[in-house]
């Protein structure tokens, strides 16, 4: 894909005409579709594309105002990004009550290449968190945590959030929310995904009876915890293990892997392709998986390699009696 490309992201209710207006309007300006992904779900359109630019027959800002009359004209919402521009990105954080993965990615911000620009919750008990280290803080939730997203979506806008974290956050986002910020979205599992997706994976990992659980990182998509895995930790399970001894060994390594998972983003070292998560940085740089003492620990031999360079030759049958 070209260097010189924009992301444009439409969003609203589904209903005829939407992809006929925006890649018409396009073609009119010299714009060059490369990619174009379209989904609808709940009733919800989104529609991505990438398009080439180098020939483009007007200015960038005057593609945006043209994009924001036909979202006014369609009832939906339409947002440009031009990633060769130099702008600081910015991250929004949302949480509910865990602390400890907030805690950990505002120590280490400086760290990552971006900002930390605000911290929303669906509760307010991490506000003092947020405050003691000069962060935005909304609680955007009802007594009952219900999450107002309308709410959410302003302020993620009002803040320029560019990437998004799920610090624990325990509620499933919509596709109003996720549509809007595709491949941009960040969360941590407490389970080595695919297995035990969903609510209490620590106890789902004990009715198992598996003897290694871990955390995994993922990008969010509209279906729960099937995001494309970015990075994963691994710890071992006792056998007398209870739930409260998991989330002890687990819990640290939740704030560790979504910490990496967003500076893996934020580096672009990673990018999602069809449909699962391209790795193109510097290994060496990053813990994907194991550490690189729990991988010397593991044995190399048997394989069927060594055993087939180990078998003595067949011994040829005596056919002269």
């Amino acid at each position: 894909m070209t260097s010189e490309f924009a992301e444009i992201t439409v969003v609203g209710g589904d209903k005829t005409g939407i992809v006929a207006n925006v890649t018409s309007s396009l073609f009119e300006r010299g714009i060059n579709i490369e990619d174009i992904d379209q989904a609808v779900r709940d009733g919800v359109f989104r529609m991505t594309l990438h398009a080439d630019i180098s020939e483009m027959v007007c200015t960038r800002d005057t593609l945006r105002d043209t994009l924001d009359d036909i979202a006014a004209d369609l009832g939906v919402d339409v947002t440009v990004r031009f990633p060769d521009e130099d702008v600081a990105r910015g991250i929004a954080l949302l949480v509910t009550k865990e602390s400890h993965p907030v805690e950990y990615i505002l120590e280490r911000r400086d760290e990552l290449d971006a900002e930390i620009r605000v911290v929303i919750g669906n509760h307010d008990d991490l506000e003092p968190i947020a405050a003691e280290h000069d962060v935005p803080f909304y609680d955007v939730g009802t007594e009952s945590g219900k999450p107002d997203e309308d709410r959410m979506l302003d302020l993620l806008d009002e803040h320029d959030a560019d990437c998004i974290a799920l610090a624990r956050y325990m509620r499933i986002l919509s596709p109003d929310v996720v549509f809007r910020y595709e491949g941009r979205i960040i969360n941590v599992h407490p389970s080595l995904l695919p297995a035990f997706p969903g609510a209490e994976p620590y106890r789902q990992a004990l009715d198992a009876g598996v003897r290694i659980a871990g955390v995994t990182g993922h990008y969010v998509t509209t279906d729960l915890d099937q995001g494309p895995i970015i990075a994963q930790r691994a710890f071992d399970v006792p056998s007398d293990a209870d739930r409260t001894d998991l989330k002890a060994r687990g819990q640290p390594l939740e704030a560790e892997v979504l910490f990496e998972s967003l500076r893996l983003h934020l580096n672009d070292d990673v990018a999602i392709h069809r449909g699962a998560v391209e790795f193109r940085g510097d290994e060496s740089d990053y813990q994907l998986g194991l550490s690189p003492a729990a991988r010397e620990a593991n044995p190399r031999e048997p394989t069927d390699e060594s055993l087939e360079t180990e078998r003595p030759e067949p011994v040829e049958p005596n056919t002269d009696d």
